[in-house]
């Protein structure tokens, strides 16, 4: 179990098949900076059609804190902007997950 938070992001083909995952960013216990540009480098070097990120809650709780929402909007905001659809923010801890898609959160904004 990873006492740092780890933030991801797995590229897709259009098809939604995994081309690859990277480890975009290590932080500390609670939190890890990430800046668009990172997360969508690797997806723009490998002609992804759409991403997920992911990262982990050492604290094993799941639910997203305002900086988590916060860095949703922006990268979302850069993926309509990049043309590379952000499918999904999912947060992970050791018994649970919590899917910013599935909630409704962010997403669904206009």
């Amino acid at each position: 179990v990873s006492q740092k938070e780890h933030f991801l992001a797995v590229t897709l083909t259009g098809g939604h098949e995994i081309i690859q995952i990277h480890v975009i960013s290590v932080g500390t216990l609670d939190k890890t900076l990430i800046h668009p540009r990172d997360v969508f480098s690797v997806a723009i070097k490998e002609n992804a059609a759409c991403i997920i990120v992911c990262h982990n809650h050492p604290s094993g709780n799941c639910t997203p804190s305002e900086e988590d929402i916060k860095t949703t909007r922006i990268l979302l905001k850069a993926s309509k902007i990049i043309g590379i659809n952000l499918l999904d923010h999912i947060i992970i801890d050791c018994n649970s997950y919590f899917s910013f898609m599935q909630h409704s959160i962010v997403f669904n904004e206009k």
